[in-house]
């Protein structure tokens, strides 16, 4: 990622962009017709196709100020609506998922077309003039009006449907599965020809970091440039979504820095006062935890939803087993510049299992999901240090299950295969 395209990319996060884009347009298709109402176009459609020109200016005004109200009044019911139906996905799953059912394309697209066919409907009923003798009432450009109106409701039904359906756990799992299943593959392929050689980082030297806030990634094209210029090699001691206080030792280099040379590294560096999912794969396997944990809870008991998390969890383990500890920085000809921290396979599954063990221990099902999820993993591990953390995780969920299940027939169950009974 370079600078032009993290900023493009920041801006096209914003929920306001395509809104404010599509809303644009409406405003450049109202002048436009502005224009061609001047050349006369209406009184040549009158000609043409009289059916289909409004050549009365009071019906003119009626109708346009007919459109603009009930629009006003569509959006502010569709999008009440949508406040309704987040809080009850907030209550009900986890908050941490509001980000990506707000920030979804399709519902800024029908915001969009919303604002635009209102400012469009307002600029032509401006541009009406009060005589009727000076200028032909804008005839064609209402009957643009009325037929974006159209295209409008139109829009409403399937901002209806979508948003019932996006609110769907179900539908909800599928995405959040989907985004970091992606995002993990593209990592995996990035590396999968890549060598790994890199010097042992002893006795580098460490600076620390004058930023604070969530660390979301690095430029790394700029990064890459730096690092050839001076030929030296560094160490990001950063993970993503890490958050970082000043004075954190973030950067290790092979050789002394200057302090203007360890400002330009850091400038490369990108960190944002909010956590930022964006292409964190962390974040995936955080939410569905936290869908699960939630589902598990007194106020809403759905172990249901619990087990579904835990399929889709294993789909992730399963591909987070083949990403190499480390990311690197490699030019064209394969040599690594500079190694990133990032997440290790120990450590997510750790906090994964920690998190389910806490809250689950008491359900039989939901641990013998568990275990099926753990001895599912030692049938694909990648080395040694996989199968032993698996492992170390078996014996924590057996412990948990013994001291909190009393039932010895349900203890006796812990280990044999889950066959689903919905």
């Amino acid at each position: 990622m370079n600078r032009i395209k993290n900023i493009l990319h920041l801006i096209k996060s914003k929920i306001a962009f395509y809104p404010s884009l599509i809303a644009l347009f409406g405003v450049f298709l109202a002048f436009f017709m502005i224009y061609l109402e001047k050349v006369d176009i209406s009184a040549y459609l009158m000609d043409v196709a009289p059916g289909l020109v409004i050549n009365n200016t009071d019906t003119a005004k009626t109708l346009l100020s007919t459109l603009i109200g009930g629009l006003i009044s569509l959006m502010v019911f569709s999008f009440s609506m949508v406040m309704v139906l987040l809080n009850q996905a907030s209550s009900n799953f986890s908050p941490r998922v509001l980000p990506g059912i707000i920030s979804d394309q399709k519902h800024q697209i029908v915001l969009g077309q919303y604002i635009a066919t209102i400012l469009y409907n307002i600029f032509i009923l401006v541009s009406i003039e009060p005589t009727e003798t000076s200028y032909q009432t804008p005839g064609f450009s209402v009957l643009i009006g009325i037929i974006l109106t159209v295209l409008c409701l139109a829009s409403f039904i399937y901002f209806i449907h979508h948003i019932s359906q996006a609110i769907q756990v179900g539908n909800i799992l599928t995405n959040i599965h989907k985004r970091t299943k992606s995002e993990l593959e593209k990592i995996i392929t990035g590396q999968q020809d890549k060598s790994f050689n890199f010097p042992e980082p002893e006795n580098w030297e460490g600076y620390t970091l004058s930023k604070s806030g969530y660390f979301y990634g690095i430029l790394k094209e700029d990064l890459m440039k730096i690092c050839k210029e001076h030929e030296m090699k560094l160490v990001i001691k950063l993970f993503k979504g890490q958050f970082i206080l000043d004075e954190t030792v973030g950067i290790l280099s092979e050789r002394p820095l200057s302090e203007k040379l360890l400002n330009k590294i850091m400038n490369t560096l990108l960190f944002s006062e909010e956590e930022l999912v964006g292409e964190n794969y962390i974040y995936g396997f955080r939410q569905i935890s936290e869908i699960g944990i939630k589902a598990m809870s007194p106020g809403i008991n759905d172990p249901g939803t619990a087990l579904n998390t835990i399929d889709y969890l294993t789909s992730l383990f399963l591909i987070l087993m083949k990403k190499p500890e480390y990311d690197y920085l490699s030019d064209k000809k394969e040599n690594n510049w500079a190694r990133v921290n990032s997440a290790k396979f120990s450590e997510v599954l750790y906090n994964v299992m920690a998190t389910y063990r806490l809250y689950c221990k008491h359900d039989i099902t939901v641990m013998r999901k568990l275990m099926q999820m753990l001895n599912t993993l030692t049938l694909h591990v990648v080395n040694s240090t996989q199968m032993t953390e698996i492992k170390l995780e078996i014996e924590q969920l057996k412990i948990d299950a013994k001291a909190n299940i009393e039932n010895k027939r349900d203890l006796k169950k812990i280990n044999v295969d889950f066959i689903s009974w919905s």
